[in-house]
């Protein structure tokens, strides 16, 4: 699909002899944000870390930007403009806040509003005032944003968010849901794995359910809302 930014289509991964993912595929268009739905070890951070090539898929597709990258390591696919912010933050502890979002910098596509220092500074205020600390001083949340800016200072064409909000106080899952909706008003694209139904519903163009590894559900949010079967079938504790 020429407007298709992220085609991921029929991918198959394991974890030495254990499959997880079975024919799963999902798309995200240029400027969309979509999530990642499903319960708890249904393939969702392994389909993430397939599309970033940490655990490639041994079989399907994925195409970014037209180009197939399946096969590539991780180090090309994210210089192709793909931006992981991990399960886990994953910050760097030992560098500080600047030197965490310095370390990676680089806006390979000439963007015409790039993300520099001070623009993620603007949009996490909290980075500035900590600024010189190092990442193993920051609050769980500031790490999370910490972790959001360092993605987005690599400017990429696509960001994704594994599991955006879990573990941060109330207050803090405010505050990165409100970042994700500016971004989504800048044109990012967005895939992003939550569990809060709610907030996905109201800022995600699109949505995918997966179950033990295969795409089960996609549409709309409105089409979400609209089926509240499906929150109980695939989400439900």
């Amino acid at each position: 699909m020429a407007d298709t930014l992220l085609e991921v289509d029929g991918i198959e991964t394991c974890y030495g002899l254990s499959q997880v993912l079975f024919g799963l595929s999902l798309s995200i268009r240029p400027g969309e944000m979509v999530s990642l739905m499903g319960r708890n070890g249904m393939g969702k951070t392994t389909t993430i870390r397939s599309i970033m090539g940490l655990t490639p898929a041994r079989a399907g597709s994925i195409r970014f930007a037209g180009a197939e990258v399946r096969q590539l390591p991780s180090y090309r696919i994210a210089k192709l403009g793909v931006g992981l912010v991990p399960e886990g933050r994953q910050i760097f502890p030992n560098l500080t806040v600047r030197e965490n979002l310095v370390a990676a910098a680089a806006d390979r596509f000439s963007s015409p509003n790039p993300w520099t220092l001070a623009a993620i500074y603007v949009m996490f205020p909290r980075l500035a005032e900590r600024a010189a600390n190092m990442g193993n001083q920051l609050s769980g949340g500031e790490q999370q944003m910490l972790a959001i800016g360092r993605a987005l200072m690599t400017n990429p064409k696509l960001l994704i968010l594994d599991e955006a909000t879990e573990g941060l106080a109330p207050l803090i899952r405010e505050e990165i849901w409100h970042c994700l909706s500016l971004l989504k008003s800048r044109g990012q694209s967005i895939l992003v794995v939550d569990k809060n139904v709610d907030h996905l519903a109201r800022i995600c163009d699109r949505h995918f359910i997966i179950e033990r590894g295969k795409t089960m559900w996609s549409g709309t949010s409105d089409q979400l809302m609209a089926e509240p079967d499906l929150q109980h079938k695939y989400l439900g504790i």
